[in-house]
């Protein structure tokens, strides 16, 4: 049996008199929504950190580029923070004390994707991520495979593992147990106040981004970027490098993307499941609800954890969705960059 690549299929299909309409017509998704593309460039984060990156993701499309240089411009800007805990360098570690970062990017216009899971010493997965979707015929790389394709396109090993990431990890090593050798300093509360603040709100962690941007052309573009859950176990990778649970990117309706606990968003196909309520008519606040709503039903009611989505629409229409407050996410258009707080199921206590 004979086997072709992608490139002979296509010149083939050209001698034959079979054109590009026709590919076209072959590989044709499903129908789009009528509405006009953006009028205006817009880009759109989640979380506190969203404001910086877009920041950085502006300053590429207020000078007329191309919003997928601008999502990884965003993305890049919280991954070499390291005061940042959730994302790239100084992101919290595995519960070994190894950073594994995951990220994945999608361009609306060729519907390209690109992924790397469990990604180790490496600062910028979003730009790996890139390069998988643009120089190779593959989507998602993980572990020591990513590495070796970052480090083969000139990307360098650096220490992940910041003092302060590094002390955190280990008060949580030293506190999780009352029945191992580990122990705490005494009064580690009051000694550590920040790190304290830091595991009351665990279950709230920003940890992840979403940056979804569209230019002035109309093209669409998103990238979410994470260090993953704080101290998972060795391996584990959550829902944004998967393609359609994390991040999803259609040309031809929008974009979507999810923060918090990753499991429950890849058993619901969670971004995807935004884009194609979208595609059916949905404003984009309504389509996070029912992403919200479906990991609530399917969860029978239960939900003591945060899940989180954002969503833009090709028309500049943005909005977003959680199942408990205390979510916010940031948009800059021709009004400025700004915070919001997103929607949400369920208020939480004391809040």
């Amino acid at each position: 049996m004979a086997f072709f690549t992608r490139r002979e299929f296509i010149k083939g299909s050209a001698s034959l008199g079979i054109g590009y309409s026709f590919l076209g017509a072959l590989f044709k998704r499903g129908s789009s929504i009528s509405l006009p593309k953006a009028k205006f460039p817009i880009v759109l984060s989640s979380g506190t950190h969203g404001l910086k990156a877009n920041e950085a993701a502006w300053k590429v499309l207020s000078a007329g580029g191309n919003s997928l240089d601008a999502v990884e411009k965003g993305a890049n800007a919280i991954e070499t923070d390291p005061e940042d805990t959730s994302v790239g360098l100084g992101g919290l570690p595995n519960e070994e004390g190894v950073v594994q970062l995951d990220a994945s990017v999608m361009y609306g216009p060729t519907f390209g994707a690109g992924a790397v899971g469990a990604l180790e010493n490496i600062a910028t997965p979003s730009s790996v991520a890139r390069l998988v979707m643009e120089r190779t015929t593959r989507i998602f790389l993980v572990g020591e495979g990513a590495l070796k394709f970052a480090l083969a396109h000139g990307f360098k090993k650096t220490n992940l593992l910041t003092e302060k990431a590094r002390k955190i990890w280990l008060l949580w090593k030293e506190t999780m147990s009352d029945r191992d050798d580990w122990l705490p300093p005494a009064d580690w509360r009051n000694k550590y106040p920040e790190f304290a603040a830091v595991f009351d709100e665990l279950w709230l962690h920003e940890g992840t981004i979403n940056v979804l941007a569209i230019d002035a052309e109309g093209n669409i573009s998103g990238i979410t970027t994470t260090s993953g859950l704080p101290f998972k176990l060795d391996g584990r990778v959550g829902d944004s490098p998967i393609i359609g649970a994390g991040l999803y990117v259609d040309q031809e309706v929008g974009a979507a993307g999810a923060t918090g606990r990753g499991e429950e968003v890849i058993r619901t196909c969670g971004s995807y499941y935004v884009v194609e309520n979208m595609r059916k008519g949905m404003d984009p606040d309504e389509a996070c609800r029912a992403a919200a709503e479906r990991i609530v039903k399917v969860n029978k009611g239960k939900a003591n954890f945060q899940v989180n989505f954002v969503a833009l629409r090709k028309d500049g229409k943005f909005g977003a969705f959680s199942i408990r407050s205390g979510f916010k996410f940031a948009v800059y258009n021709e009004r400025g960059n700004n915070l919001y707080d997103g929607k949400y199921l369920f208020k939480r206590k004391g809040r």
